[in-house]
């Protein structure tokens, strides 16, 4: 016993009868402690500190830029030329632009009535729009369904194409691409594009379309989104609180400064010469709409995002949904910027800063470090130094700077305010799964090229609310658990009950929070559970 408390690894209370294997994990411990573990550690806090200043300063430059422009009104109609389309009674329609409204959808059976309804109710001359549904559904009934809800908005006298094809190559990326071979798309000079859960207002193209008419140099424009089950689940309020940063912030920011942001894949409208110059879509990652946005950007393409304009669509409430669209926006990313770096280094069509932007601030900050540095630093590195207190974190590292990024999210969701407590434990929870996915992205590892469409369940719920929904515990815990989260919330939960014994910085209320946060999610106990019938 004497020797073990020598060793160091652990204070008297925490030894038990000392036994050999315990002996010996001590003294392997005290021979790799002060060499190794002390060094190491001492080098991720280094690294995790710089990392989260670089993310610290990115958010606090956005904050000044919105804030800029809230003060001097700097809204798309005053930087760009938007006039209303007049009617003229010599070229009567002819006088409006060919328009292309793209559906992509797969298996859509929950939403895609709503989606092709709200497609075929944008008002603009009947003559002078294309519907077209690119369905990729490899469900029969499914595929029947979707057809006949076509053929029921044709006999209405909506011009709509329903287009399928032999094979899914591309996913999303290959249908698109596919949908602008057929011969009618060459009368089309823009294509609008909306996922198979998104519905746009009647007004969206007389909205959007005049700035591309006005403004020769925009290449998109791109519309905000709308959630309309963001109050479903405690799981789709953090949703929100994370997408509304990125729209009222990131996208404002890109588009006031370098009328630069990535495409969101959808609500958007392309000038078709600015897709074509830009080599189209291509599939060679699971984020076609940031490849494509990237590639017409270097050819010198503006564009413009408009946060007054919001497109209704559904976030994922299931839990198992919803990591594999964080794989795919985190993988996809990481293993774009590792494709596309050295080519927009190169590009000689950008102002340096515009280069500096998209490959520091776009990628690298928001895409990577803040992915890595949000997982490793709070729920790997921060615990392990209550087990090694010789290494210290200081406090503007370990407070302030978590606090004021946190301050600046939150702004952005003001209804949300009293969640922001559970909105940092879930963020940390779900930066395990981007850590992963960007380190996949990077290494262009096993998963890098994963495609799995989001699930999206519609109105499919409500008609079950009357009915036997609510599962009991101990059915439930036999689903599928999620070890990653089982796991380290039992080393979270381990290091908080060292640190509330033994330690002196309080990490122990947080850790235990956290350590909670990753259990429940790790049984599966967030989002919309959807019970099997």
């Amino acid at each position: 016993m004497d020797r073990l408390s020598r060793t160091g690894l652990l204070p008297e209370a925490f030894q038990g009868t000392g036994d050999d294997i315990t002996d010996q994990m001590a003294i392997i411990w005290q021979q790799i402690r002060a060499p190794l573990i002390v060094p190491l550690l001492k080098l991720a806090v280094f690294l995790c500190l710089i990392m989260s200043l670089m993310l610290f300063m990115e958010r606090v430059y956005m904050a000044v830029v919105i804030v800029l422009v809230k003060l001097f009104g700097k809204k798309p109609g005053k930087r760009y030329k938007w006039e209303a389309i007049k009617d003229d009674l010599e070229l009567g329609n002819a006088n409006y632009p060919m328009v292309l409204v793209q559906i992509p959808m797969y298996n859509e059976k929950e939403v895609y009535q709503l989606s092709i309804g709200a497609a075929c109710g944008l008002s603009w001359p009947s003559d002078r729009i294309i519907i077209q549904v690119l369905d990729d559904s490899t469900d029969p009934t499914i595929k029947d369904l979707v057809e006949l809800e076509c053929q029921r908005w044709a006999s209405k006298g909506i011009n709509i194409k329903y287009e399928i094809r032999d094979n899914r190559n591309g996913y999303k990326a290959g249908a698109l691409k596919e949908g602008m071979k057929h011969g009618y798309v060459r009368d089309c000079d823009y294509v609008a594009i909306f996922d198979a859960d998104f519905q746009p207002e009647p007004d969206f193209l007389w909205r959007t379309i005049p700035f591309l008419i006005h403004n020769p140099e925009i290449g998109l424009v791109q519309a905000r989104w709308k959630f309309v089950n963001s109050d479903e689940c405690l799981m789709t309020r953090m949703q929100e609180m994370s997408l509304d940063y990125h729209f009222t912030v990131e996208q404002e920011v890109g588009s006031s400064t370098y009328a630069f942001f990535g495409f969101n894949g959808t609500a958007g409208v392309w000038r078709i010469a600015a897709l074509n110059e830009a080599g189209g879509w291509k599939d060679r990652t699971t984020v076609e709409d940031m490849d494509l946005a990237v590639r017409a950007s270097l050819k010198g393409w503006k564009f413009v995002y408009l946060g007054d304009l919001k497109v209704k669509n559904e976030l994922p409430s299931t839990f198992k949904a919803y990591r594999y669209q964080q794989h795919r926006w985190s993988c996809g990313p990481a293993n774009l910027f590792r494709k596309m770096a050295m080519e927009i280094f190169r590009n000689k069509r950008v102002s340096l800063w515009k280069k500096i932007h998209v490959i520091y601030n776009f990628f690298f900050v928001r895409k990577i470090v803040a992915h890595i540095v949000t997982f490793v630093f709070y729920c790997v590195v921060i615990p392990a130094t209550v087990l090694v207190p010789e290494v210290e974190i200081p406090k503007w590292g370990a407070v302030y700077i978590p606090s004021t990024i946190t301050i600046l999210n939150a702004l952005s969701s003001p209804r949300s305010l009293h969640l922001v407590v559970f909105w940092i434990l879930f963020e940390n929870v779900m930066s395990l799964h981007r850590t992963k996915a960007t380190f996949i992205g990077l290494a262009e590892a096993r998963r890098v090229n994963e495609w799995v469409v989001t699930e999206k369940l519609g109105d499919a719920l409500k008609g079950k609310a009357g009915g036997k929904s609510v599962k009991k515990f101990w059915i439930r815990i036999g689903g599928k658990l999620h070890l990653l989260e089982l796991g380290v919330g039992a080393y979270l939960f381990f290091c908080a009950c060292y640190d509330l014994a033994f330690g002196k910085n309080h990490y122990f209320i947080y850790l235990y929070l956290q350590a909670m946060a990753f259990f429940i999610m790790g049984f599966g106990y967030i989002g919309t559970f959807v019970p099997h019938s």
